[in-house]
């Protein structure tokens, strides 16, 4: 088996929780498989980046520094990941589920004219991996043919990389083919928020249909969100109504969170938003259907009206914390 290598998405210069996780999935990987975890950092101007990046425990730390990688542009990082790749070693190469991570991954894989497998839950010994099917109600055991593994792991699969040492740092210079310079960065429209990361956060705060109206999320949810300090999520419905931008929408087909503490509020529980959040340390509900799904999954339900229920809860909450 040869080496691991895993992708370090970065966010402002800074690593996210969903890349340390991906560290650590890569270092699992090399004590099951064999190899050394090397860690990927791709940029410009991100010596400070990288010697971050060497205090999670990894064989070493491999840097692209250009500044045709300033910014996250899908042809230049695919053909810089490419390179690395064939120069190095690797037999598997990793990074988290993320949008970045889903536009990158398959990608690199084409150039290097592998397979793929997504969502990855876990990595078996025999160099097999599994990974959820039919909304997680199926584990699949996939394995990959090719000389080349390329894999994207669940957010929420793998404990975050801790602090362990001072990898060693080598800068790399690869050089990025003038077709792969052509995508030009314009600009990055970000959604701006005092509230934590949806898929960061401590304590997830999700309204569903049962909300009735987007006022109704700034009116009754939005001051519990504030009083826990939490992120603001919502059901799929919630989002196809119009209630909330699709950024928050937590299910299947949106974020995959797995907090210490979730609320799931007006919320149903279809299958497709089970994916998205049961794996969450405690998941409290509050539904005034006491048939709802939601309370199959939840260690805390209570049948009540929201309207009534979720200002009382605020306000006790406020309380608490005077």
């Amino acid at each position: 088996m040869g080496n691991i290598l895993v992708f370090a998405e970065q966010q402002k210069g800074k690593l996210p929780k969903t890349t340390l996780i991906a560290l650590q999935a890569g270092k699992e990987a090399a004590q099951k498989l064999g190899g050394s975890c090397f860690a990927a950092v791709l940029g410009a101007g991100i010596d400070a980046l990288a010697h971050e990046t060497a205090k999670y425990g990894v064989a070493k730390v491999l840097v692209v520094d250009d500044p045709a990688l300033a910014h996250y542009l899908a042809d230049a990082y695919a053909v810089a990941l490419e390179q690395l790749v064939k120069a190095h070693d690797v037999s598997l190469l990793l990074a988290t589920s993320t949008s970045v991570g889903k536009d990158l991954l398959p990608r690199v894989a084409a150039r290097l004219g592998v397979g793929m497998a997504s969502d990855v839950i876990a990595i078996n010994e025999d160099g097999t991996f599994k990974r959820p099917m039919y909304a997680g109600n199926a584990i699949a055991t996939v394995s990959l043919t090719g000389r080349v593994k390329v894999i994207s792991v669940r957010g929420t699969a793998f404990d975050a990389a801790q602090p362990d040492g001072q990898a060693p740092v080598e800068r790399v210079r690869l050089a990025i083919e003038d077709a792969a310079r052509k995508m030009q960065f314009v600009e990055f429209s970000e959604t701006k928020s005092d509230r934590p990361t949806l898929t960061e956060a401590r304590i997830v705060v999700s309204g569903g249909r049962g909300l009735k109206s987007g006022e109704n999320f700034t009116t009754y949810l939005e001051p519990l969100v504030d009083a826990l300090g939490a992120a603001m999520g919502a059901s799929r419905a919630a989002v196809d109504a119009g209630f909330v931008p699709n950024d928050l929408q937590v299910g299947q087909t949106g974020k995959v969170v797995a907090p210490e503490l979730y609320f799931a509020i007006g919320i149903s529980g279809a299958i497709q938003h089970l994916a998205g959040m049961k794996d969450s340390k405690i998941i409290v509900a509050i539904n005034k259907d006491p048939e709802a799904p939601i309370f199959n999954v939840a260690d805390y339900g209570l049948v009540a009206d929201l309207f009534k229920a979720v200002p009382e809860l605020t306000e006790e909450i406020k309380k608490l914390k005077a």
